[in-house]
């Protein structure tokens, strides 16, 4: 009692002040103790703003201009209106900003990767002609913009090279092209493949880059010390996030006989701001109708799927990324064909290219990861809070598997859905367009999540808060349902959800949340891209 009556002796600005260090539900519970620490913090805009920042999962970012401050009481309010104004979203009340898509990036067999949204540009790939082109969406004068269009074939700098995959990133002006030394990289026989980093304005060479052409270590494995054989390379894909450029590909070896034959994926990591040649590489046995993807976690974690969930460090790019830990999945492998693992963390890892100061970003521990992994009949959503990677429990050089048990229920919210459902993600928020209506005249509605602790704490009467678990069926689909006993996952992360009143006809093919704006593609003719 005489601690606690030194303290609150102290004036309300030292109190406030001290109580600023504390964690955000630290701060909200020694506020709920007496009547005097609850004034200091309703007193107090800076402990307001902490335990606002905290519960949105957010960190703040310091002032870098000091012609434009922006005072912690005026911060406190936008980022409060920021929550609400994702719950109280009136799509009936809002005019779409349209643009058309140019004709040659209408077809279907565009990949998924090929449309990208980033930093408020879009990103488009032909993956036929090589033909590509970036543009702002909705330019602000505020804002450093690039557009640039590719014709076909001038992606490439060798006439003789067909690109696998490229990825743009308009944060930091770089673009990134893999290519194989061969007219058609499907092509059976021994070809060598390249990365190629430029600026993505059409500068040239990327001033940042340790240089303009990138390569990949030579595979060396137990079994083949009479020398290795490329026989065959069939799937690829290439992904950056900040200093890091990684490079996937499945493949086909063997050795000199050809007797000696297997499928293995490889993953090539570069810091390509401080070397061309690849040091980190990973690589492992693919076995058949196996799926793999992954996603970095912030700059110094990687996470793969292949079967289940991997963590990686990349912090010593000197040498492969070392396993960390092995999060077992609870989905039977049999049955799944396609995975993809979602993870923007743009926001919160890589500089903006726009001149107005951004006051918070998301903490790249505290964001959502989305796995969804698509089988002969339904996909099967994962959204799984990053945190459970942070978790020295688990995390900290434990290289063990972790039993979905363990982990899984906890710190994820898995769904079942329709074939090929997808999503958009963005720190803690979900945007989801689900069917409603008969069969025979469906109809689509947006719904909103939010899984950050402040919105599923105090909802304050915005939508569904869902604390209750969840269980979906995950049964084997390429089974006969009566061939094998029914197999169910439960799930219990908290989340609150908003069905928003309007309705549309047709889903929206792609949704992206980028910097609290919404990005909607609809690949219905005219193809269109909604900007909300």
């Amino acid at each position: 009692m005489e601690s606690k009556a030194k303290f609150q002796s102290l004036p309300e600005e030292l109190q406030a002040y001290i109580l600023s260090f504390l964690p955000y539900r630290d701060i909200l519970r020694c506020q709920s103790l007496c009547k005097a620490l609850h004034q200091t913090y309703i007193s107090s805009s800076e402990l307001q703003y902490v335990v606002e920042l905290g519960g949105q999962q957010l960190l703040p970012v310091p002032e870098t201009d000091p012609d434009n401050h922006i005072s912690i009481f005026q911060r406190l309010q936008l980022l409060r209106d920021r929550a609400y104004a994702w719950f109280k979203l009136d799509i009936r009340s809002l005019n779409f900003a349209t643009i058309t898509i140019p004709e040659q990036f209408h077809h279907a067999y565009m990949r998924t990767s090929a449309r990208r949204v980033a930093n408020g540009h879009l990103c488009l790939w032909n993956n036929r002609e090589d033909s590509a082109t970036v543009f702002p969406i909705l330019p602000k004068a505020s804002q450093r913009t690039i557009k640039r269009d590719w014709s076909p074939s001038s992606l490439r700098s060798n006439p003789n090279a067909r690109i696998s995959d490229m990825f743009m990133d308009p944060a930091q002006n770089l673009i990134t092209v893999a290519y194989a030394n061969t007219v058609d990289p499907f092509q059976s026989g021994d070809r060598n493949f390249y990365v190629d980093i430029g600026a993505l304005d059409g500068g040239g060479s990327h001033p940042q880059a340790a240089g303009q052409t990138f390569f990949l270590l030579e595979l060396r494995l137990p079994g083949y010390e009479n020398g290795l054989i490329e026989i065959d390379a069939y799937y690829f894909k290439l992904k950056g996030l900040g200093r890091h450029i990684a490079f996937w590909r499945a493949l086909s070896i063997g050795d000199a006989t050809s007797t000696h034959v297997r499928d293995l994926w490889e993953l090539q990591i570069w810091d390509w701001q401080h070397s061309t040649i690849c040091k980190s590489v990973l690589t492992d046995r693919l076995e058949r109708d196996e799926v793999t993807d992954f996603c970095f976690l912030g700059h110094d974690k990687l996470v793969i799927f292949s079967c289940n969930l991997e963590l990686y460090s990349i912090e010593d790019m000197s040498q492969a990324p070392q396993l960390l830990a092995c999060f077992m999945m609870a989905v039977p492998v049999m049955s799944i064909w396609g995975a993809e693992c979602n993870l923007p963390m743009d926001d919160s890892t890589q500089p903006l290219m726009q001149a107005q100061q951004m006051m918070w970003i998301s903490d790249p521990k505290q964001q959502l990861l989305i796995l969804s992994l698509d089988s002969s009949r339904a996909t099967f959503v994962f959204i799984i809070s990053t945190r459970i990677f942070f978790d020295p429990g688990f995390s900290e050089g434990l290289a063990t598997e972790i039993p979905w048990t363990d982990w899984g229920p906890s710190n994820s919210r898995a769904f079942r859905k329709p074939f090929q459902y997808r999503l958009g993600v963005s720190g803690n928020r979900v945007l989801t367009m689900e069917e409603d209506g008969s069969p025979h005249a469906p109809e689509f509605r947006f719904h909103v999540m939010d899984f950050s602790p402040l919105a599923v704490e105090r909802r304050q009467g915005l939508g569904r808060a869902v604390k209750e678990p969840s269980t979906i069926e995950i049964t084997d689909s390429l089974e006969s349902p009566n061939s094998m006993e029914k197999m169910t996952l439960t799930t219990n992360l908290p989340y609150v959800e908003v069905v928003l009143d309007r309705t549309f006809s047709d889903p929206f093919d792609r949704m992206w949340i980028d910097m609290d704006k919404i990005y909607l593609y609809a690949v219905c003719a005219p193809h269109c891209f909604h900007h909300v």
